[in-house]
Parts: structure tokens; C-alpha cells; sequence
């Protein structure tokens, strides 16, 4: 019962902390007012939440990982994918030897194999506190593309950099050649499962939904059961759950492109694994307030065997290791820029040079999120021999430290450096946009065309198929002739259809306003008004995500 009500705090603070940071005067990042939150719980309740460090890990990374996979743009992914991996693996490897040896070398009492974990943990970057603050402060989109794709191949990276890191830690041992044949089978293995489990069972629903029929609850469910299923497939046969959650994703992707689902279906899961998201991450953040007191304490016994018992040390590594953080970003994303550009000017293509500022910004906007946290918190209690981990609180709270310093430094960095700079043509989404929608137009009269002649073929009133079918193509026919048009004309006509939007909306809400009337006054069922409303919600969000 205890646990249960835990639970529905943490929820209820997650719930509290989203109408929050909205009414804030000043931008916050939200995991900021999260942890600031927990901390209140903990400074007026002793909740007693025991982290086991194996259920966190199990309970929150691979849904979070599994829905990166699952939604990070693919074009974008492959349209800049020698950036993403110099970020998501070189820098990775960088970070964890630089800032590995620099921890080590500040704080003694932590061992070099815990210094190289906290170093592999705080590599990641979080792409969702990222756009916490592009919800305020325009971030150019293939700079947020860029930085999504790094956050999904660097979590697992990281996270992979981190499980070595314990291991030499509990075992007091460490073979590189071991380690590189270890890494290859687990992250071959892991990616080959994580793949090998979503074809699997989406093929198996797809044999069943199209004998039995489609049920939306089971479809959702099967959803949140893969990237558990392939996390604990992957860790039985002892290679990297982490990445099996992030190939299980990324395969989800492609195997939600057959279009098998129903619409129904496409629809709550998307609702349902955005609340999966906000809960999960907030939750995480959370806890981390509620717990910081303990760690606090835990720290600042370690600091004092370094001879510095002053509280302030904590804050000068904390300061430490964020500019080592930034200036080896900044260094290696200068680097990878230059190297872009020789590339580029060999095979004879005109780049135009990014400024210095975007550059900045891109190491700025490295912020560290929920998978770091994660991933401190799951740091072992115990060494093999039962004493206890050496300096985890230390490093929990470092890394608690790193995740508040880049989210404040990117809040109040980001606007200045992105204010009035000119950025590199980015390839227009409207165009795109327009092409697929006259393409899908054309298939649709054929069809249409098709569907309207089977119909009607024998039938006395095939005449009425005929003049339903034409009624039908003839919308078609107009978004056709709109996405022919170009310059003045088709200006013109984004007006009309912006006029023609908000027109639209106006009456979808007289429409909704007056069913709730309707079952307020017990004319129609309530069945009835949610029907009628959902059908008026569909419609809506069409118009509105225009």
C-alpha cells in the first residue's frame, strides 16, 4: 500500500510541476522545477523510497529509449548521419577518457573505473530537455535533428561506456581487447534482438488482427510490452538491453510504415506513449529531488576524505566538470565542422561556413537529461565482496549537478547566441509537404474511380455511385489544381485556405459546444455526445496541425 501511494505522489508532483513551469513568469526548464519539487516533498515527508538500482534501470529506460528509436526523424537521421555519430561516438569516447581522468584527478577517493562510469554517464545528451527550451527560444530544426539523433546513439553508447566502466569497478580488472570483443558481441547481439523481437510480433498481430480483427487495447499494450520484452531477451542472452530497446524502436518506425494498424489504433497509442513519456521522465526527475538530501549527506562524507570539507568543493567539480563538458564539445564539434568542410571542398561542393555562434550553439545546446539520471541512479549499492560502491553518492550528485548546470546554461545561452543570426538554407518542408499531398490526391481519384465503377457495375442506380464519385473527386481535383499553382497564385490560395481554416474551426466548436448541450439537456445519449465529439476532435486536429 505504501508503494501504491508513493506512486500517486510521484504522479501527482509530475502532474503539478507541467501547470507550474506554465505559469512561471520566466522560462524554466521543466526537470528543473521537477527536481525542485522533490526536493520540497523531501524537506516536509519522509516518503522512504529505496531506489534497487536493477528495477530503476528495467522500469524507466527501455520505454524511453524504445519511443527515441521509435520517433526520431529518419531523414534527418541519415541526411546528417556522419555529424550524429562523430557526436554520438567519438565525442562519446572523448568524453569518457578526458573527463574520466579529470574527475579522477580532482577527487581521489573516487576510483578511476567509478570516475570513467560518471564520465560515460553525464556523455549523453537529452533531446527532450532540449526542446523544453525550444518551446520558447527558436532552435533551428535541423540543429534540433542533429541534436536528436546524437541523444539516441550516444544514450546507448554511454550507457554501454558505463556497464564496462562497473564492471572493472566490481572486479578490479580491465582488458581493452576483452572489452572490444564484449562490446562488439553485445552491441551486435543487442541491435540484431531489439530488430529480431519487433518483426516478430508485429508480424504475429498482423497474422491475428487480419483472422480476428484489430483490438485497440491489445495493439497498445503489445506496444509497451517490446521494448521490455526485448531488454530482458537481450539481457538473458547477455548482450545490450539498451540497444535492443533503441533497435526495437528505430524497427518500430519502419514496420508502423505498412499502415496495418487502424486508425483508432494509430491515435490512443500516440496519446498513450506521450503520457508514458511525460510521466516517466518527470518522475525520474522527480525522484532525484526527493532524493538529493541522502546524496548530499553521502557526498560530502566522500569530499571530506579528499581533505576539502567545505560544502563549496562540491559546487567547484560540479563547475569542473561542466566546462571540461563544454570546451570538449566545442573543440570536437569545431573539428568535425572542419573536417565536413575538407570533405565537402575535395569533392567540389560550395558549403556555406557556419558562423562561430552556431557552433556554440550546438555545443551549448548538449543538455543532459532523464538517461543520465537513469543511469547514475542505477550505479551498483554493493562491490562483490558486500562493502559498499565507492563514492556512488558523489557521483549521483555530479551528475544531478551536470544535468541543472546545461540546462541553466543552455536557458540562458541559447537566446543569446541564436538572437539574430543568419543560419544555413534549410531545404523547404512546405514544398515537400505539397508534393506528397498531389501525389496521395492522384492515387486517391483512381481508387475512387475503381471503387465506384465495382459498386455500381450491374446496379440499376449505378448513376448515384457515378455522382457520389465525382462529388468526391472533385475535392481532390481542387487540392490538385491549388498544389499546381505557384509565386502570387498560390499565396493567394493559402490565404483563402487559412480563412477558409479558421472558418472551420468556428463551427466545429459551435458544432461541440451544442452536443454538450444536447446531453446536458438528456436529448442525446451520452454514447451519442461522445461519438458526435470525438468525430468533431478528429476534424479539429486536422485543421489545427495545418
Amino acid at each position: 500500500m505504501n508503494s501504491v501511494t508513493v506512486a500517486l505522489i510521484l504522479l501527482l508532483t509530475v502532474v503539478v510541476s507541467g501547470s507550474l513551469t506554465r505559469a512561471l513568469p520566466v522560462p524554466v526548464p521543466l526537470p528543473l522545477v521537477q527536481i525542485a519539487l522533490g526536493a520540497f516533498i523531501a524537506s516536509v515527508a519522509d516518503l522512504g523510497v529505496e531506489l534497487k538500482p536493477e528495477i530503476f534501470f528495467l522500469l524507466f529506460l527501455p520505454p524511453l529509449l524504445f519511443l527515441d528509436g521509435w520517433r526520431i526523424p529518419k531523414e534527418g537521421l541519415f541526411h546528417d548521419k556522419g555529424t550524429i555519430l562523430e557526436l554520438a561516438l567519438g565525442l562519446v569516447v572523448l568524453t569518457v577518457i578526458g573527463v574520466g581522468f579529470l574527475i579522477n584527478w580532482m577527487i581521489p577517493a573516487m576510483p578511476l573505473a567509478v570516475a570513467f562510469a560518471l564520465a560515460a554517464i553525464v556523455s549523453p545528451t537529452d533531446p527532450i530537455a532540449v526542446s523544453a527550451i525550444a518551446a520558447r527560444v527558436p532552435i533551428p530544426s535541423r540543429l534540433i535533428h542533429i541534436l536528436e539523433g546524437e541523444s539516441l546513439l550516444n544514450d546507448a553508447s554511454g550507457l554501454v561506456c558505463m556497464r564496462f566502466a562497473v564492471v572493472a569497478a566490481l572486479t578490479g580488472t580491465f582488458s581493452f581487447v576483452d572489452a572490444f570483443g564484449t562490446f562488439l558481441w553485445v552491441a551486435i547481439g543487442g541491435v540484431t534482438i531489439g530488430v529480431a523481437v519487433t518483426w516478430g510480433v508485429t508480424y504475429a498481430k498482423g497474422w491475428i488482427s487480419r483472422r480476428l480483427g484489430e483490438e485497440t487495447g491489445s495493439q497498445i499494450l503489445i506496444s509497451l510490452l517490446i521494448p521490455f520484452g526485448a531488454y530482458l531477451l537481450a539481457e538473458h542472452l547477455h548482450c545490450s538491453g539498451i540497444l535492443a530497446a533503441v533497435g526495437a524502436g528505430i524497427t518500430m518506425s519502419y514496420s508502423e510504415q505498412t499502415g496495418q494498424a487502424l486508425a483508432t489504433t494509430r491515435m490512443r497509442r500516440t496519446a498513450f506513449w506521450d503520457t508514458i513519456q511525460f510521466a516517466a521522465n518527470g518522475v525520474i526527475f522527480v525522484l532525484l529531488g526527493e532524493q538529493l538530501p541522502t546524496i548530499l549527506a553521502g557526498a560530502a562524507q566522500v569530499v571530506s576524505q579528499t581533505g576539502h570539507h567545505e560544502p563549496v568543493w562540491l559546487v567547484v567539480y560540479i563547475i569542473a566538470i561542466n566546462a571540461a563538458l563544454a570546451a570538449l564539445r566545442f573543440l570536437w564539434v569545431w573539428v568535425s565542422l572542419r573536417f565536413t568542410l575538407y570533405r565537402a571542398a575535395r569533392r567540389g561542393q560550395a558549403i556555406q561556413r557556419p558562423s562561430w555562434r552556431l557552433v556554440a550553439a550546438t555545443s551549448l545546446a548538449g543538455v543532459r537529461g532523464a538517461v543520465t539520471l537513469a543511469g547514475v541512479l542505477t550505479l551498483p549499492l554493493t562491490l562483490n565482496d558486500g562493502s559498499a560502491f565507492p563514492a556512488r553518492d558523489l557521483a549521483i550528485l555530479l551528475a544531478a549537478g551536470v544535468i541543472i548546470a546545461s540546462l541553466v546554461a543552455a536557458s540562458l545561452g541559447l537566446p543569446v547566441l541564436l538572437k539574430g543570426l543568419s543560419l544555413p538554407p534549410e531545404p523547404s518542408q512546405r514544398a515537400e509537404e505539397d508534393r506528397a499531398r498531389l501525389v496521395a490526391a492522384r492515387a486517391a481519384i483512381k481508387s475512387i474511380e475503381q471503387a465506384q465503377h465495382a459498386l455500381g457495375e450491374g446496379r440499376s442506380d449505378a448513376d448515384l455511385y457515378a455522382d457520389a464519385g465525382a462529388r468526391i473527386m472533385e475535392l481532390y481535383r481542387q487540392r490538385i489544381d491549388r498544389g499546381s499553382k505557384s509565386g502570387e497564385e498560390a499565396e493567394l490560395i493559402r490565404k483563402v485556405d487559412h480563412i477558409e481554416r479558421e472558418l472551420r474551426l468556428s463551427g466545429i466548436r459551435a458544432e461541440r459546444d451544442m452536443y454538450y448541450r444536447l446531453a446536458r439537456k438528456r436529448r442525446v445519449s451520452d454514447d451519442m455526445a461522445r461519438k458526435l465529439v470525438r468525430e468533431l476532435d478528429l476534424l479539429e486536429a486536422r485543421f489545427t496541425s495545418g
